[in-house]
């Protein structure tokens, strides 16, 4: 049994009852749209509604806001995926034909759309303006951080700084969001819910460092090797190695990357350097340190099989090989 398998376990039964909640959602009378929303229907890892259930769990019982929070939240992830295959011209998802792929970027824009308005629905549900606010905020973050990315893909500069800001908007705002609502549910105190959106957005950030540093090696999160460089995206090995060794070559070759003028060839050469430079021993050290922090703050855990299946989760997120 995986890290992941046994903390699903833990939370089995909430785990159930949000798939039906999640699945009931999702329900419409339209068998093409239905068909469309399959890929959604089949889900993935449940890395997010996970987190917030864990949470929700130490902080209190579980609530109807609770997996109406994690049905919300699984889906504006879901629309954020779609919508960023259509940017990215994704024709892949997990290993499969993608949204965009098999029915057009129109259509999959509306359906993202379709989602994220259904994600609205939901978070009215609970009945509560804090929950309804902070997800409004993270659909902002989340659109920043994806103009924020882009911006670093065009500009000359290439920093560390530039990098970890776009992940702090998009990767980290979402599972620091699942985090504190899985607190905010429950009722938890305004000390709770911070400890908790904070222990969400260093998980976060290794979520994000771990699928980066996937790009060097494998397509085993169903893209090749190299495609955020041929997406024009330079990610943390490739910016500290280019920092600590700015190679006249090299860095023409991340401004082909960034302009998507970038060969197979010119790729390769860019991930060789990138592993040879020390890149990636750099950004898992980063990733290393960073859950460490998260597993000192699983000291303010209450229960006892919580803070274990929480440090299995942590393993997992920076262990993972897809």
């Amino acid at each position: 049994m995986n890290a992941l398998s046994l903390v699903r376990k833990c939370i089995e039964p909430e785990l159930e009852r949000f798939s039906q909640v999640f699945d009931e959602s999702l329900s419409t009378s339209s068998s093409y749209l239905s068909q469309i929303l399959s890929s959604v229907k089949h889900k993935g890892k449940l890395m997010r509604p996970i987190l917030l259930l864990l949470v929700a769990k130490d902080s209190g019982e579980p609530t109807d806001a609770s997996f109406l929070s994690a049905v919300t939240l699984e889906m504006i992830h879901s629309a954020s995926l779609i919508h960023d295959d259509v940017v990215d011209d994704s024709d892949e998802r997990r290993g499969k034909a993608s949204v965009n792929a098999t029915y057009g970027n129109q259509v999959a824009v509306l359906a993202g759309d379709y989602l994220l308005s259904n994600a609205l629905i939901k978070a009215c549900e609970t009945c509560s303006i804090p929950i309804v606010t902070r997800i409004a905020d993270l659909g902002r973050q989340l659109a920043k951080g994806e103009i924020v990315q882009m911006k670093n893909a065009s500009v000359n500069a290439l920093s560390e700084e530039g990098y970890f800001n776009a992940i702090q908007l998009k990767t980290a705002a979402l599972f620091s969001t699942c985090a504190e609502l899985g607190a905010l549910s429950v009722g938890a105190s305004q000390e709770r819910m911070a400890w908790a959106k904070s222990l969400g957005e260093h998980i976060g950030i290794c979520f994000q460092i771990r699928d980066d540093i996937f790009d060097y090696y494998n397509d085993n999160v169903g893209k090749p090797t190299g495609n955020d460089l041929r997406e024009g995206k330079i990610t943390l090995p490739l910016v500290n190695a280019l920092n600590r060794f700015p190679d006249a070559y090299m860095l023409s070759l991340a401004e082909k990357a960034r302009s998507l003028t970038i060969t197979e060839k010119e790729i390769a050469e860019l991930v060789a350097f990138a592993k040879d430079k020390g890149g990636i021993d750099y950004a898992r050290k980063v990733m290393y340190d960073r859950a460490e922090t998260a597993r000192q703050m699983l000291a303010e855990v209450r229960h006892e099989p919580i803070r274990e299946a929480l440090n299995q989760y942590i393993d997992f997120v920076v262990e993972r090989t897809s």
